[in-house]
């Protein structure tokens, strides 16, 4: 899930979903001036193996739609990254203050 993430172009995919709801597949390639329909299509691909996006079909279009459960899993292992980081800066800051006022 993560490395799917990771790619510019799907955090970019992400982030369309978030903020304007289901889309279609061309109108999501659109949005890549620089990538063929074919190439957007690939990155969704690998964004619904990692169930971050769901595809339905209604008649002849395919819209993809962000899946926010799968998000808040990432959002969490950041926060626990957090909150470890902060704690050793936190021990680092104490670490460093008292060393200094032993002076």
């Amino acid at each position: 899930m993560l490395k799917a993430a990771a790619d510019p172009t799907r955090r970019a995919i992400l982030t369309l979903l978030a903020q304007q709801g289901p889309m279609r597949v061309t109108d999501l390639a659109r949005q890549f001036d620089a990538m063929s329909l074919n190439s957007v299509s690939k990155h969704i691909k690998v964004l619904e193996k990692a169930r971050l996006v769901s595809r339905r079909t209604e008649w002849r279009e395919h819209l993809i739609e962000l899946t926010p459960g799968r998000l808040s899993l990432i959002d969490q292992w950041f926060k626990d990254l957090r909150s470890i980081w902060e704690l050793r800066l936190d021990t680092l800051e104490t670490l460093v203050t008292k060393d200094n006022s032993d002076d």
